[in-house]
């Protein structure tokens, strides 16, 4: 059951990529022609952004079919961690686009230039809709995939952009203030900070094997402790193999030997409970065991 839901969801993020895609790239370049004839620095700064955005989707669209892929002699965990890879560099386009918009935007609060303020609330008004439509496909499976959040967060925050980007273009029609439109160009910047950081220090975090955010290390040392069996456990290590699988080892001291229905067990439970279902499981019984003092 688990393999079927795994292919169905591959599937429906296969199509929910294909379509979160052309349409934002057919947006950018909508966003990018008015926005140049618009003079409109928020415009042309959120296209950069939707264009970081898009290059996201199409990472992340890899990643996944990646670790989709069979392990082999040398990949034997397979290229599930290439999701994680991807996150990190993700977070460089966000920087890419956070310079080139705080670039152009100094050169527009020294040389400020009429703004075609229609143009923006319309143009703006289209990125809410199509910004709305992308974060919906992604809705499904973001609680469970670190790029599907990432990919769900960031367009939730670009619809709430375009929506102070028509604010601006409203206000600008009645106040003829141009300077609204880069300071609308930095509130930008501060989203694509905002939203980058978390998905960064994740990233981060994974690749460099810490506990899945998802998974209380605390709570499973607990529970193999209150196995009547166990006496001890040691060499308890938890981290990702990709964004949305985890894997453990440890190794379980017992008061009396057990079979192998005892590693099932555990390893069911560890699945259901936690939601590890990549786990190695050592037992040790009698004069073995008291070998290693100064494990973990």
């Amino acid at each position: 059951m688990e393999h079927s839901h795994s292919y169905n969801s591959t599937n429906y993020l296969g199509k929910a990529f294909k379509i979160g895609i052309s349409l934002n790239v057919i947006y950018i370049i909508i966003e990018i022609f008015f926005g140049i004839r618009a003079n409109s620095m928020a415009l042309i700064a959120d296209a950069g952004h939707n264009f970081s955005d898009v290059l996201v989707l199409a990472f992340s669209w890899i990643a996944v079919a990646l670790s989709q892929r069979k392990p082999t002699m040398k990949f034997t965990y397979g290229f599930r961690r290439s999701t994680i890879l991807v996150a990190l560099f993700n977070t460089l386009f966000f920087i890419a686009a956070v310079i080139f918009i705080i670039w152009e935007t100094i050169g527009r609060f020294k040389h400020p230039t009429e703004i075609k303020s229609l143009t923006v609330i319309f143009t703006a008004t289209a990125g809410i809709i199509i910004n709305g439509i992308t974060a919906w496909l992604f809705m499904k499976d973001q609680e469970h995939d670190l790029n599907i959040r990432s990919a769900f967060i960031h367009f939730i925050a670009d619809a709430l952009v375009s929506l102070g980007v028509v604010v601006a273009g409203i206000i600008m029609a009645f106040t003829r203030v141009v300077w609204i439109d880069s300071a609308v160009s930095l509130i930008i910047v501060a989203v694509i900070l905002y939203s980058s950081y978390k998905l960064l220090i994740n990233s981060v975090n994974l690749a460099l094997d810490a506990v899945p955010e998802n998974i209380d290390a605390s709570k499973v040392r607990k529970y193999l402790r209150s196995l009547p069996e166990v006496s001890d456990i040691h060499d308890l290590h938890i981290w990702a193999l990709s964004t949305t699988e985890a894997a453990l080892t440890v190794h379980l001291e017992t008061k009396k030997e057990t079979d192998v229905s005892f590693i099932s067990m555990i390893r069911h439970e560890l699945g259901e409970r936690f939601g590890i279902w990549h786990s190695t499981i050592q037992v040790e019984f009698g004069e073995f065991s008291s070998e290693c003092n100064n494990c973990n």
